[in-house]
């Protein structure tokens, strides 16, 4: 499957499930809500303290898998994640992102400034996919 194909089918959906890689080599997976971006990268927003963070940082080599209402239909993207740095303050570079990540999903939130302060709160993060090879049924 073509990776351009994939990309369309993903931004058809918004969840999937992240397999990440534990230390042991077994995989480890989260249910989670995605984006993908206009350059291509699939963004999630994660917690500093989850599995799936510190196994990303740990190795880079991730799976998303993301399937249609009906079941048979689904793609599995493979690629690099790239992990940001924990969000310190509600202006920095990493909540700028997980604003654009929530308006993306969501919409408009109600108030902006109690988001970007719960960001830093939670020690939110991106993780970013950067696509490089994908095979399903789609």
């Amino acid at each position: 499957m073509e990776l351009d194909q994939a990309l369309t089918y993903l931004r058809q959906h918004q969840r999937g499930v992240l397999l990440t890689l534990k230390a042991d080599g077994r995989p480890q997976a989260s249910n989670i809500m995605y984006a993908v971006g206009d350059d291509g990268l699939v963004r999630i927003s994660a917690t500093a303290d989850r599995a799936k963070s510190a196994n990303a940082r740990r190795d880079p080599r991730v799976s998303l898998h993301v399937t249609a209402e009906d079941f048979w239909s689904y793609v599995v993207l493979e690629g690099d994640a790239e992990v940001t740095p924990t969000a310190s303050a509600p202006d920095d570079a990493t909540v700028d992102e997980l604003v654009e990540l929530y308006r993306s999903l969501q919409g408009e939130h109600e108030d902006w400034d109690d988001y970007r302060a719960a960001m830093v709160g939670d020690r939110r993060l991106v993780i970013r996919i950067h696509p490089t090879r994908a095979y399903g049924m789609a």
